[in-house]
């Protein structure tokens, strides 16, 4: 049974609503090359929501430059991710807990100056950015 206020669709209504770069990603659990994606230099004002449902995931007061080619937060929204450990036990997968769309991986212990020592290497495609104030 699905949680209260997610969002569940079929593959047919994925494709009809992603694009395939975006599919691939959320939905085959796929990653962007390093480097490519809009928000790895992107330093604006306001909410990162995942594009498949729109639910938001992270402010940007907790997006850093890690320096590892994809957009880095310490922090998600409470309640907005989902954590799973890949069956290998090497790294920790990171959904969207609204849709289940594949984020990325969170890295604990890297020794960044953070509040929480955590890097959420998180796929740009996977995100949609709201500003803060539009006007701008």
């Amino acid at each position: 049974m699905a949680a209260p206020g997610s969002v569940q669709k079929g593959d047919d209504e994925w494709r009809a609503v992603l694009s395939p770069e975006q599919f691939r990603i959320l939905r085959q659990k796929g990653t962007e090359y390093a480097g490519t994606g809009e928000y790895v230099n992107f330093d604006k004002e306001g909410v990162y929501g995942c594009v498949g449902c729109k639910a938001p995931l992270y402010k940007s007061t907790t997006k850093f430059n890690a320096g590892c080619g994809w957009p880095a937060f310490f922090d998600g929204i409470p309640g907005a991710i989902t954590r799973t450990a890949d069956p290998d036990g090497r790294r920790v997968e990171i959904t969207c807990a609204t849709c289940g769309g594949h984020l990325g991986h969170v890295f604990k212990g890297e020794g960044f100056a953070t509040p929480t020592d955590e890097r959420h290497c998180v796929n740009s495609v996977s995100l949609k950015f709201t500003p803060a104030n539009p006007s701008l």
